[in-house]
């Protein structure tokens, strides 16, 4: 009864959290092929995001930002700066020209991704706090498992999906988290919106 209301529950979380597919299936690749994947639409910045700006030997610039519901952020000496779907580099170079332009000679600025809070990652299953949590940046399976609580006790740890889109076509990775947590197998990096499923193991 329990395998049975998970995989409803599975269903039901990716229909409503997955975009259609158009007709092209499910992939199923190892966990090592997806974590060399990726776009810059999975780094692009949305509302909430916190920015931490850096600006070289510049110390007042410097600082911690939320982007605004208008995609912005209020930078001294810039004013109000656009920030939304940029990734971070290209936020640094709008900040850059905005400094170069008015203030400075040669400004050097990186821009680094405190909290993707306009994205996030999903996990259910045999996991203590299933839930959605808040994308941060090199996020791994391991740390989204932590935030989660851990494991319970009925966890198929060496058999947990990621179910991420890519490019239309939705991918399911098996992701070994018990080798990972013991060194036997490398880290998984996830993206914005993955799906982690944790399922029940059969013994």
């Amino acid at each position: 009864m329990r395998g049975g209301f998970t995989a409803l529950a599975l269903a039901l979380l990716t229909t409503a959290c997955i975009p259609p597919r158009n007709g092209q299936g499910t992939q199923v690749v190892s966990s090592q092929k997806a974590t060399d994947g990726g776009s810059n639409s999975s780094t692009a910045l949305g509302f909430g995001d916190m920015l931490e700006v850096k600006v070289y030997q510049e110390t007042d610039l410097g600082g911690v930002y939320r982007v605004s519901t208008e995609g912005m952020i209020d930078f001294p000496l810039c004013g109000r700066v656009k920030m939304f779907g940029l990734t971070p580099t290209q936020a640094a170079d709008a900040i850059t020209a905005c400094l170069q332009d008015r203030f400075l000679k040669h400004p050097q600025v990186s821009v680094t991704v405190r909290e993707y809070n306009s994205k996030k990652v999903f996990i259910f299953g045999e996991i203590a706090k299933p839930g959605t949590f808040s994308f941060s940046d090199n996020m791994n399976i391991i740390e989204v498992v932590t935030q989660a609580g851990g494991f319970t006790k009925a966890a198929a740890k060496n058999n947990v999906s990621v179910i991420r889109q890519v490019n239309g076509l939705e991918q399911k990775i098996r992701v070994p988290v018990e080798d990972i947590g013991v060194g036997r197998e490398r880290n998984f990096l996830l993206q914005p919106g993955d799906i982690v499923f944790v399922p029940e193991s059969l013994l």
